[in-house]
């Protein structure tokens, strides 16, 4: 299993964008604008991440400013980790979370945030609980985590 960047690896943007499209329910277009901009390397935020399995996508997370909640001041997010059914149970969750913290530190991000509606699985990976955040779209409270990076 490789774990690549999208700026390492910026032909499979337009996969990848269908493919967290498929996951999330959010237009593609928005992924690959995304994408485009971390491809260019201009700054650390965006970045995405994928798990390949030869040329099959096995999971992915991104990270971005922020992930459609009202805490504005806690970013940047990471936000769309989604692992295929077929590979969950391995540890890919956690290597694609790992990846994703040491790749963001070494771009100088020292603090990650994220928005969920699980209540115990971050925590296996070092997150703790900060607060609750209020979804954009005026859903009910979501679990806000913080994580300092590597």
């Amino acid at each position: 299993m490789e774990i690549c960047t999208i700026r390492s690896r910026a032909e499979l943007t337009a996969p990848a964008a269908e493919w967290f499209a498929s996951k999330w329910g959010i237009p593609a277009v928005e992924y690959s604008s995304s994408m485009a901009e971390c491809a260019l390397c201009r700054s650390a935020v965006p970045q995405w991440y994928l798990a390949m399995d030869g040329g099959k996508i096995a999971g992915g997370c991104g990270v971005i400013e922020n992930d459609f909640h009202d805490r504005r001041d806690l970013a940047p997010n990471l936000c769309a980790l989604y692992v295929e059914p077929e590979y969950r149970g391995r540890g890919l969750a956690g290597e694609l979370l790992s990846f994703a913290a040491r790749d963001m530190a070494a771009l100088g991000t020292g603090t990650l945030y994220l928005i969920t509606e699980h209540d115990s699985f971050y925590e296996r990976y070092g997150w703790e609980y900060l607060c609750t955040a209020r979804p954009e779209d005026g859903g009910g409270p979501l679990r806000l985590y913080v994580l300092k990076t590597p």
